[in-house]
């Protein structure tokens, strides 16, 4: 089976935190900003957290490689902890 190929649109849009979550810039900052109040313009400087089903929708059809893998956890068994001190 070929390797699914990433949008390009996507990835110059989006980025992923290390959590998973979907980072993109917020709307409404590009044209018609005379008619827009000062408190809009202000919030939409930085980036925002996409919501949960959007991010998934993104992750599986535009960016297949970006989702990170779960790791396993790995319970380390410690013998000294089941000590007991001072008995």
């Amino acid at each position: 089976m070929p390797k699914m190929k990433t949008k390009s649109s996507a990835k110059k849009r989006f980025k992923v935190t290390a959590s998973g979550k979907v980072k993109a810039k917020q709307a409404n900052a590009r044209h018609m900003l005379m008619n827009k109040p000062t408190k809009m313009k202000r919030k939409a400087r930085g980036t925002t957290v996409l919501c949960e089903a959007d991010a998934r929708i993104l992750l599986t059809n535009f960016m297949p490689y970006a989702r990170k893998r779960k790791a396993k956890k790995t319970v380390a068994v410690n013998d000294n902890a089941s000590t007991v001190k001072g008995a």
